[in-house]
């Protein structure tokens, strides 16, 4: 997430009440999350076991819950609670946003567009040329359609991230500032979630077809022309590479990859990062063949057990 303005080190340590290591007036330009930052952004990291990715990372300014060294042409931010006061930015440059009507008026939406009834599109959406949303979809803020989407009814789009850090009186939210980008000539199934991202998008690619009932996590990117069956369950920060097939009942873990043009048969649970071009089943997952030989050599052991009698 890119700031309107670059801000001053001393602006943000302000904004934050907390004490800063670098040079005062070292620029800043945005927030995000380790797996998508750049010079300028800020990252947050509050346990030990990842303050070296963090301060290896990208981002020029690390929010710190220790004061450590400061890598060369970096700055910290020393802060009590990382976790807190990265939400405390989010809610300072993307506040939650109050609609009183259907389609907001910060909307932007192209020629030959179709809205059907009970639609609900938020603050400063973009959707494209010949677009057909049908009834009862979400459409939240800061969302962008492309052209010649079909969106079908009770869908929704830019839900928060299901991220959460684990305190001694609950589960503490991290606010969701990011978006969701719908590229051209998607289709959409019915009663499907796609989460915003936290800091970045969550993207589906040109000509990508969602099915019925599917749900993808904040920050996973799909390719082009992937096909994506009913009940399918994609984590978050996952990578769908183009041309790639998942049928019915699919589960992923976070932060993999599946390559391009890989088929992942029903039922499957993607359990780590897999290779394009081939075909998969089971959980855990393995190349269908190999996985269909398994299956096929237990059904022989009881033969097996008769002939050892």
């Amino acid at each position: 997430m890119k700031f309107q303005k670059s801000h001053s080190l001393q602006e943000i340590a302000s904004l934050l009440n907390c004490k800063f290591i670098g040079d005062k007036d070292f620029q800043v330009l945005g927030m995000n999350e380790i797996h998508v930052v750049e010079p300028g952004d800020i990252v947050f990291v509050d346990h030990p076991k990842y303050y070296d990715k963090a301060l290896q990372s990208a981002a020029t300014i690390v929010l710190i819950n220790k004061e450590v060294e400061c890598p060369e042409g970096k700055a910290l931010l020393i802060s009590d609670d990382p976790f807190r006061d990265f939400n405390t930015l989010t809610k300072h440059f993307k506040p939650f946003q109050f609609a009183n009507v259907a389609i907001a008026p910060t909307a932007e939406i192209g020629e030959g567009t179709v809205i059907q009834p009970n639609t609900f599109v938020g603050n400063h959406v973009k959707i494209g040329k010949n677009c057909l949303i049908h009834s009862n979809v979400s459409i939240y803020d800061h969302t962008i359609i492309g052209d010649n989407v079909i969106i079908h009814a009770g869908t929704i789009l830019g839900a928060d991230a299901f991220y959460y850090k684990k305190r001694p009186e609950g589960f503490d939210q991290l606010i969701s500032g990011g978006r969701v980008v719908i590229e051209d000539n998607v289709g959409i199934g019915a009663l499907c979630t796609i989460d915003k991202g936290v800091t970045g998008d969550t993207t589906i690619g040109a000509g990508t077809k969602l099915d019925n009932q599917v749900h993808v996590g904040h920050d996973t990117v799909i390719g082009k022309k992937c096909l994506i069956a009913s009940q399918t369950g994609i984590a978050g920060c996952v990578i769908i590479e183009d041309e790639v097939t998942m049928w019915g009942q699919v589960g992923t873990t976070s932060g993999i990859t599946i390559g391009t043009k890989a088929v992942v048969m029903g039922q499957t649970g993607v359990t780590k990062s897999v290779e394009g071009g081939k075909s998969y089943f089971g959980t855990p997952i393995e190349e269908s063949r190999e996985k269909l030989k398994q299956l096929a050599n237990i059904k022989k052991i009881p033969e097996i057990l008769s002939k050892l009698k």
